[in-house]
């Protein structure tokens, strides 16, 4: 009989691969989206896929913008890929090259591509290939990377409220998702991408003041140490 990993083991290969400190305000955000992969990885109707891909990417690119330090990062997301015993560079490859599709197609071309499977691309044929599969194994991280690919097809699109919403739509009737959850589910991590770019700019905001405040105190230090020489 195999035994399931658990929550404590893929923690523990995170932290085993990743061992420097993480930043506080990061540090949740980080292990949400462990988690997450993980209950997902031990699903047995999960099935690794691009779209999956880009929306693990998408979600720790955004919700890490302004990490610091900066180097630690790329660590970061190599802990998190291997702790499920994934593959970083495939995530990365597979995220960059369905974006890179996504920005030379349009949504009414993808749609057409879907009800044409001969006719489809290799951004289409992932959508139908996920269409076709009844015991697909949606996700929050998949509708994450159906929003990139949405962003990366009509950036206007996606700022428009209804116009995005009939997009999401009109792509999880094709794909057979459950579009009242998926929109619900992006309303969500929008809402807590805006959070955390606030509690960025206020940690900002706190470092500078902090740097600003020890610059003084150096400067003070130095002008009691070496006081200006007197006239003669």
């Amino acid at each position: 009989m195999n035994n399931v990993r658990t929550v404590s083991d893929t923690k523990r290969a995170f932290y085993g691969a990743h061992t420097r400190p993480i930043n506080s305000i990061y540090r949740r955000v980080v292990e949400e989206l462990m988690v997450e992969m993980h209950l997902l990885s031990v699903n047995v109707e999960f099935r690794y896929d691009p779209i999956y891909s880009l929306g693990v990417v998408t979600t720790f690119d955004r919700f890490m913008q302004g990490y610091e330090p900066e180097r630690d990062k790329e660590s970061i997301f190599n802990a998190l890929c291997r702790s499920i015993e994934g593959d970083p560079q495939v995530f990365r490859q597979d995220a960059d090259r369905l974006q890179s599709a996504a920005a030379h197609t349009t949504l009414s071309d993808l749609t057409a591509q879907l009800q044409q499977p001969s006719d489809a691309t290799t951004l289409a044929s992932t959508l139908q290939e996920i269409a076709a599969n009844d015991k697909f194994k949606y996700s929050r991280l998949f509708a994450i990377g159906l929003y990139t690919l949405l962003e990366q097809m009509d950036a206007e699109l996606v700022k428009d409220e209804k116009r995005r919403n009939d997009a999401l739509g009109q792509l999880s009737q094709v794909l057979h998702l459950p579009s009242d959850k998926m929109q619900k589910d992006l309303e969500l991590f929008r809402s807590n991408l805006e959070k955390i770019t606030q509690a960025q700019i206020v940690m900002q905001d706190i470092l500078k003041a902090d740097r600003k405040k020890k610059e003084e105190r150096a400067k003070a230090k130095d002008a009691v140490v070496t006081p200006p020489s007197e006239s003669a």
